[in-house]
This record gives C-alpha cells, sequence and structure tokens, in this order.
C-alpha cells in the first residue's frame, strides 16, 4: 500500500514530478494550512495556487501517510509537463492522522467507522471534512474537486467515493488496494508477502516523523530472511511488540472479521461519483486492487460513471516515462499517453468543464503489439474464447487435451531450508533497494532449470495468440506434507534469434517475461475463513485466479508455464507441515516435501486463456 519513491517527498505521485529540467518550472504560490476535522483533530496541507489564477478554479487533491512538498520545492516551480494542472487547479496535498505533522493516530488503512456512531472518523469523513472547508474557506474556487492518488493514495481516494462530499466531482484512483488477504500488499490469497510486510510495517510505524528504511546488516536480504526462522522471530529480535500493523499480522492468520472490515468488498455496493481504476500489469504491490474495486462497482453503475485502464507499468509507473520497463520496450510513452489522454481530459472535463469525454469502458495497453484498445466493458464480454492450454508430457504445453496414461506426472521436492528466490540474488532491500520495482519484468531463466521449478512450454508459435480478460490456472497437484503453496507464472518466451536491447544491452534472446503470476496457500483451498489439512498424497483440484491481462504471444515466440512451491522471501516460507497458526510455527516444523502436478485426462492441468478470437 506505497508508492515506490517515497522519499521524493510528495510534490509527488500525482502530481508528476518526471523528467523535468530545472528550468522547466511553473511558479506557483505556497500555502500551509491545518485543517480541523469534525473531531477537531487538524491535518497538515499544503495548497499550491498558480501565481496569475485565470478565473475560479477547482481543486485537486490528493491524501497521503508520505508527507507533504516542502515549500523550498514549491519555490523553485513544479514540472511544466504537468502545467496544465498547476495553471488551472489548487493542488492539495494533505498528511493523513498521525504522519507528519498532521494530528491524532495512524492507523494502517484505517477502517470505515460504525455507522451507529455518530462521531466516528475514518478516511472518508477526513476527506469529507477537506472539501468542505476548502470549498468554504479557499477564495477564487468553481465549487468542485476532485480527488486521486496511486497506492496508499489510491486508498483514500475511492475512501473519499464511498460517501463523497457534494463538492466532490470526479475521482482516479490508481493502484489502490482492495482486500489485504486475498490480493493486494501484505497477502495473496493467504500467503504473506513477508519482506514486503515486514520492511513496509518498519517504513510506517517505526516513528511518525519520517519514512523508515529497516538497517540489514547483510547485502542479500534473502541470507537475512532466511536467518530469521519462523515468523515469530521478528517480534522477538527487532519489533518487540511495538509495530501495530505486525502484531495485526501476528493475531489475525486468517480471513477473519479484522481482514474483511479492512476489505472494500461490503462497501462497493453504489456508484456516487465518476471514478476511473488505473492498474499496471506489472505492478508488484497492487495489481490486484484496482480490478476488483472496478468489477465491484460495476453491477451498480447505472449512470456509466465507472471506468478502468490498464497499461504496461510498475507501481506507480503512469506518473513517470513509459517508454519501457527493465529491458521491454513498449515503443512510445506510455505514461505520457496516460497524462496526457485520459488523466488530464478526465478531470478538465469534469471538474473545469473543458472539453468532451471520449473515455471508454475500458482502455487496455496489448503489450507484444504495444497498442491501445478499447472495450465495452472488462473483461471483454465478446470476441474471445476460453481455451485449455495443457500440461503435456516431456515438458509441453499444447492446447490438445492430454492422452497420456491415469498416472502421468511430474514431481519436485520443496525445502523449505532452500527456497526458491522471487529474483536473481542477492536480493537488495525492497526499500529504497533499486531492483524491487522491476522484479515482475526480469529474465526468469535464473529459476527455470532449479529442481524445485517445474517448467512447461509450448512449441514456437506459428501464429501469434492474442488474449484479453480473465486468466486461471487449474492444477491437479499432490502434497506428502499436510500444506503446501502453489506458485503459478505464465510466461512469455522470446525467439533464440531475437535481437539484444540496445538501451539496456539485455540479451533478449530466449527471454523469459512473466505476464502474469499468482500464488494460493493450499490450507486456504476451501475457505479463507476456515483453514484445513491437505490431506497427504491426495490429488487435489486448485483454481488459480491469475487475474486479467492484455497480451500478444508473437509468432515465434514461446508461452510457458512454471509452478513452484516456494518464492521467497517476497513470500513466507509454508511449513509443509498443517499448523494452525503459521505465526505460531517452530524451525522444526518447516519440512521438506514431494509435490506432484498431474497431466492424465481425468486430472489435466491446464492454464485457462481467454484467446481472442
Amino acid at each position: 500500500m506505497k508508492r515506490v519513491f517515497v522519499s521524493l517527498t510528495l510534490a509527488c505521485a500525482i502530481f508528476l514530478l518526471y523528467g523535468q529540467t530545472p528550468d522547466a518550472r511553473v511558479p506557483v504560490n505556497f500555502q500551509e494550512v491545518m485543517i480541523p476535522m469534525r473531531d477537531s483533530v487538524r491535518l497538515q496541507t499544503v495548497i499550491l495556487s498558480p501565481k496569475d489564477p485565470k478565473g475560479p478554479l477547482p481543486f485537486l487533491i490528493q491524501r497521503t501517510p508520505y508527507g507533504v512538498p516542502a515549500k523550498e520545492a514549491a519555490d523553485r516551480g513544479m514540472p511544466a509537463a504537468a502545467r496544465a494542472r498547476y495553471e488551472n487547479y489548487y493542488v492539495v496535498t494533505q498528511n493523513i492522522r498521525g504522519r507528519f505533522k498532521s494530528e491524532g493516530k495512524f492507523v494502517m488503512g484505517r477502517p470505515p467507522h460504525d455507522p451507529k456512531d455518530p462521531k466516528g472518523v475514518d478516511e472518508t469523513t477526513d476527506a469529507w471534512d477537506t472539501v468542505d472547508w476548502l470549498i468554504k474557506n479557499i477564495p477564487n474556487n468553481n465549487g468542485r474537486a476532485g480527488i486521486a492518488g496511486t497506492s496508499y493514495d489510491g486508498w483514500t481516494a475511492v475512501m473519499a467515493a464511498l460517501d463523497p462530499h457534494p463538492a466532490l466531482k470526479a475521482v482516479i484512483e490508481q493502484a489502490s488496494p482492495a482486500d489485504q488477504f486475498l490480493g493486494d500488499d501484505f497477502h495473496h490469497n493467504g500467503a504473506f508477502r513477508l519482506s514486503y510486510g515486514f520492511e513496509y510495517a518498519a517504513l510506517l510505524e517505526t516513528t511518525s516523523e519520517e519514512n523508515f528504511h529497516f538497517p540489514f546488516d547483510r547485502a542479500d536480504t534473502y541470507d537475512w530472511y532466511l536467518a530469521l526462522g519462523p515468523l515469530s522471530n521478528a517480534d522477538e529480535k527487532y519489533f518487540h511488540g511495538k509495530l501495530p500493523t505486525w502484531e495485526d499480522f501476528n493475531r489475525h492468520p486468517n480471513y477473519d472479521a479484522f481482514w474483511q472490515r479492512l476489505a472494500f468488498a461490503p462497501y462497493l455496493n453504489s456508484v456516487k461519483v465518476p471514478i476511473m481504476h488505473v492498474a499496471g500489469w506489472w505492478d508488484q504491490e497492487d495489481f490486484y486492487g484496482p480490478q476488483r474495486i472496478y468489477a465491484g462497482l460495476e453491477p451498480h453503475d447505472t449512470g456509466h460513471f465507472n471506468y478502468f485502464v490498464a497499461g504496461p507499468w510498475n507501481h506507480g509507473g503512469w506518473n513517470r516515462p513509459g517508454h519501457r520497463l527493465g529491458a521491454i520496450d513498449f515503443g512510445s510513452d506510455t505514461g505520457a499517453y496516460y497524462r496526457d489522454n485520459i488523466f488530464q481530459p478526465w478531470f478538465d472535463y469534469w471538474l473545469r468543464g473543458h472539453g468532451e469525454l471520449h473515455q471508454a469502458e475500458a482502455t487496455t495497453f496489448e503489450t507484444g503489439t504495444n497498442q491501445w484498445k478499447q472495450y465495452d466493458a472488462w473483461p471483454p464480454k465478446q470476441g474471445v474464447d476460453s481455451r485449455r492450454l495443457y500440461f503435456r508430457d516431456s515438458r509441453r504445453l499444447s492446447f490438445d487435451a492430454p492422452t497420456a496414461s491415469a498416472a502421468a506426472y511430474d514431481e519436485y521436492i520443496s525445502d523449505p531450508a532452500n527456497p526458491v528466490p522471487y529474483r536473481p540474488r542477492p536480493v537488495p532491500p525492497t526499500y529504497p533497494g533499486p531492483d524491487w520495482p522491476v522484479w515482475l519484468v526480469q529474465d526468469q531463466r535464473f529459476v527455470d532449470h532449479r529442481p524445485d521449478v517445474l517448467s512447461w512450454q509450448t512449441d514456437p508459435l506459428t501464429d501469434a495468440v492474442h488474449i484479453a480478460g480473465d486468466i486461471v490456472a487449474e492444477l491437479y497437484a499432490s502434497t506428502t506434507g499436510t500444506d503446501a503453496d502453489w506458485a503459478v507464472k505464465l510466461i512469455d518466451v522470446y525467439p533464440e534469434d531475437a535481437a539484444d536491447d540496445p538501451t539496456t544491452r539485455t540479451h533478449l534472446a530466449g527471454f523469459e517475461l512473466i505476464i502474469a503470476d499468482e500464488i494460493l496457500r493450499s490450507r486456504f483451498r476451501n475457505s479463507f475463513e476456515r483453514p484445513e489439512p491437505v490431506p497427504a498424497n491426495k490429488v487435489l483440484k486448485y483454481a488459480i485466479d491469475l487475474h486479467t491481462n492484455a497480451h500478444a504471444f508473437l509468432k515465434g515466440h514461446r508461452i510457458m508455464v512454471q509452478v513452484q512451491s516456494t518464492w521467497f522471501p517476497v513470500y513466507d516460507r509454508n511449513p509443509q507441515k498443517y499448523i494452525p497458526n503459521i505465526w505460531e510455527a517452530h524451525a522444526a516444523d518447516y519440512v521438506k516435501a514431494t509435490q506432484r502436478i498431474y497431466r492424465a485426462p481425468k486430472t489435466a492441468s491446464a492454464v485457462v486463456l481467454p484467446v481472442v478470437k
């Protein structure tokens, strides 16, 4: 639930400090105020306004835990690339409760207050009070406000939209988390995101006055987290019960009322303000959230106010130059396209009454062909067939169903003492380490010959395979343990004659690019609320949602699927022995297990692809 470059102190993500030369600046006025909330808590707020305003202006608001712009930065002027924003809006940045100079107590992902409590406060009420104060106290405004943000700030934007102030006319949430147990920052399908959760809790809750980076004493955090041992050691050795979010992880290992109250699903019952949801195909933090929030609101969108956008970005990549991500080139500046053709026109239309709205219901970037495409619904309801790509013998993938014997399977031994790294070692810290933002586009050949990673692939494609929509892995699997993790990656394998990338000097011949991925903790196969052991050596079917995507596997490329049971340290190690609360597991509970993936006619493991006709 965070933005990657928190150290930029937020003139920031949605207000776009990208690619600027020192003299390419827009002069602005700087004003810092403490806006009172309904319970008298005051929130530190910075208002940037044009030196020469032309008529009454709307407000464009960002509510964040990461800090507000400093006066020194404003005095130097704002980015010329965002000139339309700084000349035509009051640009407002506000620290939420308990962060920096804002009063009150910081609560990570503060849930909506009990509606029976007339004095209750939350991010929805704070947004309402902020808009109300701005409208009544800042002169020369046009009575309209919009809210936008990325990550945690995207989440506060959605919270504002749940019960919007009458003056709030439009919202853009970019990479907002939707459910912290099922698919966003801290868990995916119940599997705990160890390095992310550990370092993020330390980042925000060690002190209220700064963004804290945990001081690792090893260059390779893979070794550090492995030496940490069971999860309980984090409190014993380092946190000592002082970080509220880490304690919440400890106390709530399952999808109980605590996590359900934090999730958006119960509140997505109406669309009260025009809202756009923005996702990045390689978002390393909150890829699930925008898709889930859009889908949750869609059945209630009687006024056609609910929109979806997805592009070839990592977390916050729409705020930066978007020509490439890692070694992958997209042929154009996709970030500038979004900012100039989607973000700015959206707010100009709703807040200033300028222009016409030509926004499709869904706008997605098809990687591979590198083309923007528009749809009437997302996932598309027409022009797409669900086709199974089956696991076959000799590690092949085929659209033809298997005809092998009933006992056909591939197997590997999963050892928690030697987990599969999630990116090439050494693994630097998540924050402020440079590799975290791009790990999902790193070449997967560094693991595809490990004995505990299984890979299947097609022959070189004779025609391109275009996909648009939801991808699901159907695994028939067994384990000798009583719990297991199943991580699945859908990969585009480049041809052996692919040209090297001239910018990064990366060898793209045979490059293995993740297109979609996900993990499932087996104990939650039937219920996230009520986990249960896995019967050892029994073949079970697992349906793992790899979420939506838009990609073209080009002619000459191969399609690959990888399956593994550890992905460390971004995910904690499953003991592979059922422990009711993994947070209470001891070192002796972590055991090896033999995992089998079946590919017989009646147990035909496959990946279901939404193939464009």
